[in-house]
């Protein structure tokens, strides 16, 4: 019964642009992160055109633009505060010294 359910899940890909992305160690932090989220499978980003395509197998978008926002990256048309361009710093520097 549970590889039933499997077989029906939609796999969903989303791409998400965001404001701070500035550098891979920012992707790399931002990868680290959103692998976290429960139902992402895989993550592309851009750093180039600030995009995050994102794989998944449940409908975790929202939590997925959420967790972006908190770590500094909010979505393209959202507020785009101080706060979060603090946070992106901290994180781009998280990044780098991970990488």
């Amino acid at each position: 019964m549970e590889s039933k359910k499997l077989r029906n899940r939609k796999i969903m890909e989303t791409k998400i642009y965001i404001e701070n992305l500035k550098c891979g160690g920012c992707a790399a932090t931002i990868k680290k992160g959103i692998l976290a989220v429960e139902g992402v499978s895989e993550i592309n980003i851009n750093v180039d055109e600030s995009l995050v395509e994102v794989t998944t197998d449940q409908d975790v978008i929202t939590d997925v633009k959420d967790k972006l926002s908190k770590m500094g990256y909010p979505e393209v048309g959202d507020a785009n505060t101080i706060l979060h361009k603090a946070k992106s710093y901290v994180s781009c520097a998280t990044g780098k010294m991970s990488s």
